[in-house]
């Protein structure tokens, strides 16, 4: 082989062994930023995940509220209906006995 195809080769070897060396570094680097950042990214959802329970949670007891009001109502219109019929019945009467004494 003549010299210069063997300076060739070792040129082409030292330069690819320079450039895998330099990817892998590289690669590392990248590695090493994406999971600092995926650390990152999960605390933020994290931190959204416990607003989003606390919400739910608040949530929940204004819907209780809620419909303990409902039902109270609900309840008071039931004592309505019956406080009007026998208000009906008492005004019927009267009106009976006020007939009567005609």
């Amino acid at each position: 082989m003549s010299e210069a195809i063997v300076v060739a080769l070792i040129t082409g070897g030292v330069s690819l062994i320079g450039t895998i060396i330099t990817v892998l570094a590289v690669n590392r680097q990248t590695i090493a930023a994406l999971d600092k950042q995926s650390a990152i990214s999960d605390e933020k959802i994290q931190g959204e995940i416990n607003v989003i329970k606390e919400q739910i949670t608040t949530l929940s007891t204004r819907v209780e509220k809620h419909n303990s009001i409902i039902e109270r109502t609900y309840a008071l219109e039931k004592r309505m209906d019956v406080a009007e019929e026998r208000q009906k019945v008492a005004n019927n009467r009267i009106k009976d006995l006020e007939d009567d004494r005609k």
